[in-house]
């Protein structure tokens, strides 16, 4: 007779496949159990779990960190599957708002972040039960963080391609010239643009802008002084020089408030060079999904707002 003590994989539950997936996404047990709102000790305990019914360490000391062991990072991938299995099979077929419990992550950059996640926060917080919202940074999107289930919205003016990525414009802005006018005065002409220093963002990956990159492809060279990887760096280096900064127009209310701004001297052949569309980005699998649409068409409801407004 086999004495060995029998490994039950009936035991393994969605939630410890959460856990185990953050410890992953973060490198830390520390850092994973405050994004899911845990003690140390109850990501410890379901870590050993795991790992029993694994018959795996999954994971290893590295300096102050973990790492995931090769057998982990297999792993990784389905239990992002079981994830959504049973999150079909425990979705039904309606979603009632009043009743719902909503944990969700988005990603976008600070110029998207402040301008709709705020709104859609106090929008959505007043209709459902209890919300949870994590907002990750979106730097360079690519489909890898919808596919992994590392968020579950991107927000962007670059989406990226994939048969399985699913995309809707959320609203429509473009640059504009901002500049403080205490101490200089518009740029009058294309020349007198592309002359004087700008600030810029270039993001921690050392991913540019768009309009930077367009700008730069049609051949139009402009002086870069200062370069800060958010657009909420880019006003305190602005006030008070001569400088100008390039950026949505739609910041003028919020970090830009207080500098003064103009169209962007550019020819009427060139000047789609500044357009700047916002899109909404998603998995196929949450495409029919009740909640995660009802989601969608609040942030819709949201950025109508705040185009508007």
């Amino acid at each position: 007779m086999n004495c060995m003590k029998k490994i039950d994989h009936l035991a393994l539950d969605g939630h410890a496949l959460e856990l185990f997936l953050a410890v992953l996404e973060e490198g830390s047990v520390t850092a994973a159990a405050t994004r899911l709102g845990l003690t140390q000790s109850a990501v410890s305990h379901a870590l050993n779990k795991l790992r029993r019914i694994a018959g795996d360490p999954l994971f290893a000391k590295s300096g102050r960190g973990i790492v995931a062991t090769a057998h982990a990072q297999a792993l990784a991938a389905k239990a992002r599957a079981l994830i959504d299995e049973m999150r079909g099979f425990a979705g039904g077929v309606s979603f009632a708002p009043a009743q719902a419990q909503l944990s969700l992550t988005i990603a976008a950059n600070d110029f998207q972040r402040d301008l709709l996640l705020p709104r859609f926060f106090s929008h959505v917080a007043g209709q459902v039960e209890s919300l949870n919202l994590r907002v990750i940074p979106s730097q360079s999107p690519s489909p890898a963080m919808l596919r992994e289930n590392r968020c579950d919205l991107l927000i962007t003016p670059l989406p990226p391609s994939g048969v399985d990525i699913v995309q809707k414009r959320l609203l429509s802005d473009h640059y504009v010239c901002y500049y403080d006018p205490k101490t200089r005065t518009a740029p009058a002409s294309r020349g007198a643009y592309l002359a004087a220093r700008h600030v810029t963002v270039v993001y921690t990956d050392n991913e540019r802008l768009d309009f930077d990159r367009r700008l730069a492809a049609k051949g139009f060279h402009r002086d870069i002084a200062i370069s800060v990887p958010s657009f909420s760096g880019v006003p305190s280096f602005l006030r008070g020089s001569q400088m100008l900064a390039s950026m949505p127009s739609l910041l003028a209310s919020g970090v830009m408030d207080g500098f003064a701004h103009v169209q962007i001297p550019l020819a009427a052949r060139t000047r789609t060079l500044a357009e700047l569309p916002m899109f909404m980005v998603w998995h196929q699998r949450y495409q029919k999904d009740p909640a995660h649409r009802w989601i969608r068409n609040q942030l819709e409801v949201v950025a109508a707002t705040a185009a508007g407004g």
